[in-house]
């Protein structure tokens, strides 16, 4: 049967940025599932499809027997010599989709399975796209938002940045860049697109803006050990190096502090404590309480981890901080219980 669908495979190619391999598959198996309703037992269906040239045959093979006991792959001699004159016992005969029938289905195969084809490949796309790219920082455009997340394009493919991995006092409005971290990809389920889940609120969204901003910390001069954050008000980072010449601390905050106020500016004004990190857990917790002029620090219960640090008076309430914030991150990045006391 002579068919006209090249030209559109090419197109439907180009605006879905895949091979037209992957469409002719994806039609040979449509035609396949819609011929299945016309050879009605089970038989097996090849399908000769050379849509460059514009050729299309459906056909199954059976074997010739004077009475099958499987119609799946055999014929009666009778029948087969309808289509074949010459056909005889033991033969094999090729029987093929009427042109009419062909016609038909292979329109509805346009119209329906295609088209589920097509964007199941589409789908694998998009996850072998940004599956291996989890943990990078991304850029999108904003052009909507819908279920408790601002949708972002990029690439031509929505991405979510739900409401609450975004910063609380972010302000973003329709069109704006927004950059972000890719923290999960979710195939796909029952026909949905696959969902690229972004994050402006992760600690891996302020390590790589670090490595971005600090070439120090790009090709490992300066490593990273840990980093705590309460999205939007303050973070915590503990840094170390390896080189005596290099001040981790200094060369993180920059001249002036030029690239710790860029990185700030990127999170929404987010202030950022840069200290050297300590396998001492007395040394780290004193660091770690920065900006705060911590007196001395004593262990109480190393089996309980905690300790209590002492101040003057007129850093008390900075050690704490607002609401406690300085003294909860410190905690949480030495990985003890800090009480702050009084000197």
């Amino acid at each position: 049967m002579k068919i006209n669908v090249w030209n559109t495979i090419l197109q439907m190619s180009k605006e879905r940025s895949m091979q037209p391999s992957v469409i002719v598959s994806a039609i040979e198996e449509s035609l396949k599932a819609a011929a299945s309703k016309y050879y009605t037992h089970n038989e097996l269906i090849h399908v000769f499809f050379r849509p460059e040239k514009g050729e299309l045959r459906v056909y199954t093979v059976k074997r010739v027997v004077e009475r099958p006991d499987h119609p799946a792959q055999e014929i009666s001699l009778e029948e087969a010599r309808h289509l074949l004159p010459s056909a005889s016992i033991g033969e094999s005969v090729e029987i093929d989709l009427p042109s009419d029938t062909l016609g038909r289905i292979a329109a509805q195969a346009a119209k329906q399975v295609i088209f589920q084809k097509v964007r199941d490949a589409e789908q694998e796309k998009i996850y072998g796209e940004f599956a291996p790219r989890i943990g990078e920082i991304v850029t999108g455009i904003y052009r909507r938002a819908e279920n408790n997340a601002m949708i972002l394009e990029i690439n031509k493919t929505d991405v979510l940045l739900p409401y609450r991995e975004k910063l609380f006092n972010d302000e973003f409005k329709l069109g704006d860049a927004i950059k972000a971290v890719i923290v999960q990809v979710k195939k796909g389920y029952k026909g949905q697109d696959p969902q690229v889940i972004l994050s402006r609120t992760s600690p891996k969204f302020l390590e790589k803006l670090l490595e971005l901003e600090i070439p120090e910390v790009a090709n490992g001069t300066i490593e990273i050990k840990d980093i705590v954050r309460q999205p939007g008000e303050r973070a915590k980072v503990a840094v170390m190096t390896k080189e005596r010449d290099v001040d981790p601390v200094g060369a993180c905050i920059g001249v002036k502090g030029s690239r710790i106020l860029s990185i700030s500016k990127e999170l929404a004004g987010e202030k950022i404590d840069i200290i050297v990190w300590s396998s001492n857990p007395q040394a780290y917790a004193k660091a770690a309480l920065s900006p705060a002029r911590i007196e001395n620090v004593f262990i109480l219960n190393k089996a309980e981890n905690t300790m209590q640090a002492v101040v003057a008076k007129d850093q008390l309430s900075l050690a704490i901080g607002k609401k406690g914030i300085n003294v909860k991150l410190a905690s949480n990045l030495v990985g003890w219980k800090i009480s702050i006391k009084q000197e």
